[in-house]
């Protein structure tokens, strides 16, 4: 690739980001964000195109979280009430699930994983366990969307994302109604 100076780069291997002063021999001198002077090879860095902002207007923010809350069956519960009764857990990372993953398909790993979330969603229902918490993983978010899907399905519950200090943005908690 051929830098000029002027052009904006970023090295692969650290985060250093500056602008290109002067090109000699394969080797790039560059002026940092910080100020500072470096040379580097040519092939430790990538030239970045000019990044222009994103902007978003408050009303296309407003709009996206009204078609979120109305997509998704969500609510959030009390903190006290969380911390009385610890939440039955069900990891659904297939390393969890089969001994070997050797042979499967992505479409078979997804239907074991959604075959045992409905089985202990409804073992959880006849028990009358108040709380599940399907640990289902960051990823691509399929195994979130067909998770969503089939909870959706259910009158009796109601589902949000997991504590977010806890798991992160890999699971889902199921709050189970209990007809009295």
């Amino acid at each position: 690739m051929n830098f000029n100076p002027g052009d904006i780069v970023e090295t692969i291997d650290d985060s250093l980001k500056g602008k290109v002063l002067s090109v000699k021999n394969n080797i790039v001198k560059i002026e940092t964000d910080d100020g500072f002077e470096i040379e580097v090879g040519i092939e430790e860095i990538i030239k970045i195109d000019n990044v222009h902002p994103i902007y978003v207007s408050n009303t296309e923010i407003f709009n996206a979280l009204s078609e979120k809350k109305i997509s998704e069956k969500r609510i959030k519960l009390s903190s006290k009430r969380e911390k009385v009764v610890p939440p039955m857990e069900v990891d659904l990372h297939i390393g969890q699930l089969v001994n070997s993953t050797k042979g499967m398909t992505n479409y078979d790993i997804l239907t074991v994983q959604l075959d045992t979330a409905k089985r202990q969603l409804e073992f959880a229902i006849k028990k009358r366990v108040q709380k599940v918490v399907f640990i289902h993983g960051v990823g691509e978010g399929v195994l979130k969307t067909e998770l969503d899907y089939l909870f959706g399905r259910y009158d009796n519950i109601t589902f949000y994302d997991a504590d977010f200090k806890k798991y992160g943005f890999g699971a889902t908690e199921v709050y189970i109604y209990q007809n009295s």
